[in-house]
């Protein structure tokens, strides 16, 4: 007999049992239960993949699991026609008995839950021909929050067959006094891109979802697609609610035979065209951002080529930048060139998407924004602007392009700096390789639990110890503790320690032993609170005649007073003034202004890209140049190797250099931008405990640079204990100042869980406000309730997610067990150069900034070149 899945009553197992003999591939008269979905396939010019195949039969057979398949394989369909086989074999049943299906639309039984609103309306679409070629009298309908308040008041009384959705609106269905009843004969949740909600707070709000779903539903079927992952097992143990890594080791001794989901792997046969576009003049002496558009001759030539092309940018400012500058180049575009990101109004971005379904765009420039699943089928070609930073995320555009099985995927990588040709090198052989980037869950973040327990107070209701029970059948809480718990129901009940004597942190009573929300006014405050994990606080972009252009951080709009000039959704704007949330603009003519810039513009670089860019420089120090973006950096390597070294594996090269600044030292540990910024506040903090020193630093992805007032012993310093581990979070709190950036951070703790209020429609709080109180509550528990949960958890996720703690202590081993390499340099070599660049941007307009450069770049230049002669 098999046994129950964890944390599941054994009735499910026994349900999953009758399943599984009810639903074998082959029905009791011998009928193959596949057939339909075959047949309706090859009436579309298709036939179905073995995976699809695969995960019918696993779905009729009761199981759950996780579908990985590259992008435009199919995985849609995989996961639908489960679902859909079942129904029809249920109307067939009735038909051999002589009864007559019912043409009614039946009530929910399938969940889709989307990362993005984007892909709602290409899912619904899908799903919907599927439904209606079978004639199944199904209602497929999505609710997001663009969704029509005709469409929301018909579900509110009846909620369709399959309801295509976000996480928070899930959340706010949870939150629904009837969500049970409304929920009743729910059968299967599908997590379209779940690699994209794993690793975030999303994610973890949808662990508790179907932690709820689960507890009503014993019988339910999850399944979750995902096209980049690199840790598919723990993937597929959190989308089921299991323990995961050593947890999971532990649980399966107390329950040896614990119930496992099916993983299924999708076709293999997609095929990527992954290309550089080498700069015809390669300087030996490259910084970030100087080769900018200069390659845009080449970019317009691969656009003009290529029926429709979408050109990816890292960044919404790059995004701005590169649609002006195309446009200007090619005028003739205008109306066949557009911008996607996601600040843009959300009508804006429906007519680009349509745009590019029907082929009438020449070219896209976007963001992440259009990253997921969204079927895009006349774009043939893929261009990425600057490093794509991470192994999975070049991926995952490249899938934009052929979006259908068996058609080419091509990307045509775009350096902005000539080193990032090796990051292009190093991802390609990564892809080539199969490794990808790993998406690790988040272990018990309080603020998401506390909004979760509001949601279900506000909806049923709940006694304690049986949410409790069921919180702990999500992967995320399985191991929280009773008096975390016992914390958070005093939190949502009394306000806490600190907050007891003030009403308005009360926000759920206790009647008859049940938590229930009884005010209006929480209601509707949790119920606006509910959709606060998706971002940070922002001002609408509107004309004086009220038309939305989009959204633009606070803090850039801050800056500026009225009169001020700046770019937005490809215009160039003048601030009228700013009110209410509302910054008012109007056309502007003359001189560009500058781009707003977005939280989150700097990427780093990826654990699995950094290890492969260490292996492509440990292939040039052996004198291998493999590829042509290698044989394209050859010139810049080999100044490298002559006046220092090239960095081979298990190296660690530090380079020394004096000059009228200072005492130069560059490290160059490549592990990304993050890293190198604790590192090197950790390495500076470090060593002014030796002796009295001032540093100024520079990083990038390649290493950092800190730059001292007096000359430092550093082989020394390392022999002392430069590069331990231990007190490390103390020493990263004391250099980084890290209780001011956890300060900051509590915003998003206290606004997730409820503590701030983002205000009503028309009087809603700017950021400056949100961020006084969030800094006053920060204050008042740090004095008076010093052991507050929310407070270690802010700390903690400085440590974990803005300073990467735990791969800075792993870089600190790595480096520990490394060969130093202390090389006294004669001059800036190339990688020291971009550098160099950095910490001047600081200080320097771009103008004064390329000047100087300039000046810096002839006597290299000259050096560089008689050491050939």
């Amino acid at each position: 007999m098999k046994p129950p899945r964890p944390g599941i009553s054994r009735k499910s197992a026994s349900t999953a049992e009758h399943l599984a003999s009810s639903f074998d591939s082959k029905s009791a008269h011998g009928a193959d239960l596949l057939q339909p979905m075959r047949d309706w396939f090859t009436s579309r010019g298709w036939q179905p993949f073995p995976f699809q195949e695969e995960v019918w039969q696993n779905y009729l057979a009761g199981e759950s699991g996780l579908v990985h398949a590259t992008t435009g394989t199919g995985k849609t369909y995989a996961a639908w026609g489960g679902p859909l086989l079942r129904a029809l074999h249920e109307e067939q049943k009735l038909v051999d008995a002589g009864k007559k299906p019912s043409q009614k639309a039946p009530g929910l039984k399938v969940l889709w839950i989307t990362p993005l609103r984007a892909l709602a309306a290409d899912t619904e679409n899908a799903l919907q021909a599927a439904v209606q070629d079978l004639n199944l009298p199904w209602l497929v309908e999505r609710r997001t929050g663009d969704t029509s308040a005709t469409t929301r008041r018909h579900q509110r009384e009846r909620l369709p067959t399959a309801l295509i959705t976000t996480p928070e609106s899930l959340s706010l269905l949870l939150a629904r006094a009837d969500a049970q009843e409304q929920l009743a004969n729910l059968e299967c949740v599908v997590f379209d891109e779940w690699h994209e909600l794993l690793g975030g707070k999303r994610g973890t709000q949808a662990e508790l979802c179907l932690a709820r779903l689960r507890s009503w539903q014993p019988q339910l079927q999850v399944w979750g697609l995902s096209a980049t992952l690199g840790n598919l097992e723990h993937a597929c143990d959190v989308l089921l609610g299991r323990p995961t890594g050593q947890r999971m080791a532990a649980f399966q001794t107390t329950a040896s035979q614990a119930y496992v989901g099916k993983i299924v792997h999708g076709a293999t046969s997609k095929s990527y065209a992954i290309d550089s576009m080498i700069p015809p003049v390669m300087e030996r002496f490259p910084w970030a951002g100087h080769l900018g558009v200069r390659l845009l001759p080449q970019v317009i030539e691969r656009i003009e080529a290529a029926r429709s092309t979408l050109v990816f940018t890292n960044t919404r400012a790059q995004t701005e930048l590169w649609y002006q500058a195309i446009l200007k180049a090619r005028p003739d575009w205008a109306g066949e060139l557009a911008l996607h990101h996601g600040s843009l109004d959300q009508d804006v971005r429906r007519w680009v998407e349509q745009g590019l379904r029907e082929g009438k765009l020449k070219a896209v420039v976007c963001t992440s924004s259009l990253d997921l699943g969204v079927d895009f089928s006349p774009v043939d070609q893929v261009l990425q602007v600057g490093s794509p930073k991470g192994v999975a995320r070049l991926l995952q555009r490249a899938g934009r392009a052929g979006h259908q099985p068996g058609a080419l995927s091509r990307v045509v990588c775009v350096p902005t700096h000539a080193l990032e040709l090796v990051e292009f090198a190093a991802a390609r052989e990564s892809l080539e390789k199969g490794h990808l980037e790993a998406r690790i869950h988040r272990s018990k973040p309080l603020d998401v639990l506390v909004q979760h327990a509001v949601t279900v107070a506000l909806g049923t209701g709940f006694r304690a110890e049986n949410l409790l029970q069921e919180v702990r059948q999500s992967s995320a809480y399985h191991d929280l503790q009773a008096d975390e718990w016992e914390w958070v129901l005093d939190f949502i009940h009394r306000g806490g320690e600190a907050l007891r004597a003030y009403p308005d942190y009360q926000r759920v009573n206790v009647v008859d032993g049940e938590y229930r929300v009884t005010s209006q006014k929480v209601a509707r405050q949790h119920r606006m609170a509910i959709g606060t994990i998706v971002g940070d606080a922002s001002l609408s972009v509107v004309y004086r005649s009220g038309a939305r252009l989009g959204t633009i951080e606070e803090s850039f709009v801050s800056k500026m007073k009225p009169g001020d000039r700046f770019i937005f959704s490809g215009k160039l704007l003048e601030l009228i003034r700013v009110y209410d949330m509302k910054a008012y603009v109007k056309p502007a003519t003359g001189k560009l202004g500058p781009v707003p810039r977005w939280m989150g513009g700097r990427m780093p670089l990826s654990t699995e890209l950094s290890k492969a860019v260490r292996n492509k420089l440990d292939e040039a120090r052996r004198g291998l140049f493999l590829g042509p973006e290698m044989e394209a950096v050859r010139p810049i390597l080999e100044v490298q190797a002559d006046w220092s070294l090239i960095p081979a594996m298990g190296e660690l090269l530090i380079e020394t250099l004096k000059s009228r600044e200072g005492y130069h030292y560059y490290f160059y540990p490549f592990e990304g931008r993050l890293v190198h910024e604790g590192l090197a506040s950790l390495f500076a903090y470090r060593l002014a405990q030796r002796l009295p020193v001032t540093f100024t630093m520079a990083i990038n992805d390649y290493g950092f640079e800190l730059l001292a007032t007096e000359a430092i012993d550093v082989g020394r310093a390392i022999q002392e204990g430069l590069f331990s581990e231990d007190q490390l979070e103390g020493d990263i709190e004391q250099s980084l100042n890290a209780v001011e950036m956890a300060r900051r951070q509590f915003r998003e703790v206290a606004r997730i869980s409820g503590l701030i209020s983002q205000g009503f429609p028309g009087a809603t709080k700017s950021t400056r406000q949100l961020q006084a109180s969030a800094g006053l509550l920060h204050d008042v528990f740090t004095e008076y309730d010093p052991d507050n949960l929310l407070l270690r958890q802010a700390r903690q996720e400085v440590l974990e997610q803005q300073l990467e703690s735990n791969r800075l202590r792993e870089t600190l081993v790595r480096l520990q067990g490394a060969t130093i390499q202390l090389v006294e340099l004669p001059r800036f070599t190339p990688l020291a150069f971009p550098l160099m660049v950095d910490r001047l941007r600081e200080r320097l307009t771009s103008e004064k900034l390329e000047d100087r450069i300039r000046k810096m770049q002839i006597p290299l230049e000259k050096a560089a070149t008689s050491r050939r002669k």
